[in-house]
């Protein structure tokens, strides 16, 4: 008997991870359980920290998170890790799938670790990332970790989702250039050299150093640490937690003042999406939508004109 999704939610409430990966299929696939999936969670959400993890393909983003999980664990607290992976050409899944890059967490029910694939999504995340962090939110985790995929500096969507932001770096791969580029620089709260054993290190922080140098006076209420580690021995783990839980406690408000910004744009883009699913079904007629398209493609009428 198919099991209803009355039945699917209040298996999670009552701590079901199979349960927790099945409501993470649904809001992934965007179909039309979201709406009431979203509308039940609700209630219970709010309770969970959010943790993003970016930075360059090659960072160490997988084993940093590997790693910070477990240190989580230690602490007596539950771990979500929503991974974003490059998409499959083939079926569109998931190309890496972060879970096998994080095995010593198997058999922990205290941690649950989900691949999610970019399906062609801009910014370094999945378009169904946050609903993803809601699910494990209302599903009790206390700490939720999102690595994005490593495309590059224009990975700053992460900020709309993260109650933290982290930006990895590496020596020895260009980094102290990106470390210049806008967009990696407002994003960060807090910095982390990675494979800080390796030449070049100093000189990667210290190019993030003099950048952080040159932030208006107004940015600099927080001056982002820059931590070193080495992911792959666990060197330098606590630092990074420490450094979290620094933020965390000073800026308290900011964390705020994010989650209201995160409720304002998902208010507005579920405005756009019911907005236009209604004129499509309610006010044009059928293929008027696909006619104006093809008038556009013809250059019969430009874009603006067309939507006013």
């Amino acid at each position: 008997m198919a099991i209803t999704l009355t039945q699917l939610l209040d298996k999670m409430f009552a701590g079901d991870e199979v349960a927790v990966a099945r409501l993470m299929t649904l809001v992934e696939r965007e179909g039309k359980e979201v709406g009431p999936i979203l509308e039940a969670l609700a209630p219970r959400l709010g309770n969970a920290f959010t943790i993003g993890i970016t930075g360059p393909p090659g960072a160490g983003k997988s084993s940093l998170v590997d790693h910070l999980a477990a240190l989580i664990r230690k602490a007596g607290k539950t771990v979500g890790v929503v991974a974003i992976d490059p998409s499959s050409p083939f079926t569109g899944g998931a190309l890496l799938g972060d879970r096998i890059r994080m095995s010593q967490h198997y058999l922990d029910k205290g941690v649950f670790i989900r691949s999610m694939a970019t399906r062609g999504h801009l910014g370094g995340l999945s378009a169904a990332t946050d609903a993803a962090v809601l699910v494990l939110d209302a599903a009790g985790k206390d700490i939720i970790i999102v690595e994005t995929v490593g495309v590059g500096q224009d990975e700053v969507d992460i900020v709309g989702s993260a109650d933290v932001s982290v930006v990895v770096l590496v020596p020895g791969a260009g980094d102290d250039v990106q470390a210049l580029k806008a967009g990696i620089m407002e994003i960060a709260d807090i910095f982390v050299v990675n494979k800080a054993d390796r030449d070049g290190a100093d000189g990667l922080a210290a190019a993030i150093e003099s950048n952080l140098a040159l932030a208006p006076a107004e940015a600099k209420a927080w001056r982002p640490p820059i931590v070193r580690t080495v992911a792959t021995q666990a060197v330098g783990i606590s630092d990074l937690a420490d450094a979290v839980d620094g933020f965390r406690a000073s800026h308290a408000s900011r964390s705020r003042e994010r989650r209201r910004g995160r409720s304002e744009a998902r208010l507005r883009a579920l405005v756009a999406h019911e907005f236009l699913a209604r004129l499509e079904r309610d006010i044009l007629g059928p293929g008027e939508f696909q006619a104006m398209v093809s008038l556009i493609e013809a250059r019969e009428v430009d874009p603006y004109s067309a939507a006013r």
